[in-house]
């Protein structure tokens, strides 16, 4: 469970405030308008941001005060995952293991996680060496090993088409649901929402102006500015 309490943080001219529990074990899609706050929002929950008040709970903890590397979270973005100079194998060990020095136990979890995202025949390769589909499964197998209960997704397939897309929203399903984790992912596809999503969370100038089912969102016909900002999307997809 992920509670915003109260949670208020500024930009610039924007005073944002977000205050929603996000369900233990759900995958919530976090979309909205650009600048509506989705970053910031996950940003919040990672500790890269500091709010001006109010509180932040995963689960029963108040990690409000804690820095990132303290909460227990696991963030992908949508480039950035990995490290150049080190191989695929690497980039995943280092969520384990800092210092890259793994016992026999944790080796072979990070090789069970390659297999588990198929790219075991690829792991000693660079990351300059493989597609940008290949490096988000890099970062989808770290936050495999590193197994944290949170996992905060910032558009990371954003730059993927749309086959490849599906592909990733699948695997993130499947980790979800075996590892029963509490999932955010922003997104600006509302399809990627209907695919993958117990819960939908619409964002407008800072505010989280509904957090439903995703079936029940996206039918929704009071929320203010949803319909103007899914345009013809939701006459197609009916």
């Amino acid at each position: 469970m992920i509670h915003l309490d109260q949670v208020t943080f500024r930009y610039e001219d924007m005073r944002m405030l977000f205050d929603a529990v996000f369900p233990a074990g759900s995958l919530t899609a976090v979309i909205g308008p650009s600048g509506a706050g989705k970053s910031t929002l996950l940003n919040l929950v990672a500790g890269f941001e500091m709010p001006v008040s109010g509180r932040v709970l995963i689960g029963p903890q108040d990690v409000t005060a804690l820095p990132p590397d303290r909460r227990p979270v696991s963030m992908i973005f949508q480039d950035n995952n990995t490290f150049a100079h080190l191989d695929l194998w690497q980039n995943v060990a280092i969520g384990m293991s800092p210092s890259l020095k793994l016992d026999g136990a944790q080796s072979k979890r990070v090789d069970a996680a390659f297999d588990k995202v198929g790219l075991g025949a690829l792991k000693h390769r660079k990351p300059g060496e493989v597609s940008g589909g290949e490096r988000q499964r890099v970062a989808i197998a770290r936050a495999l090993v590193r197994d944290r209960p949170v996992l905060l997704l910032d558009e990371p397939f954003a730059a993927l088409g749309p086959a490849l897309r599906a592909d990733m929203l699948e695997l993130v399903k499947a980790m979800q649901a075996e590892r029963e984790m509490t999932v955010l992912m922003v997104t600006h596809q509302p399809e990627d929402a209907v695919a993958a999503a117990t819960h939908t969370a619409y964002l407008e100038q800072g505010r989280i102006v509904a957090l439903r089912p995703t079936a029940e969102l996206f039918k929704a016909t009071d929320i203010p500015g949803l319909a103007a900002y899914l345009g013809d999307w939701r006459s197609t997809a009916e």
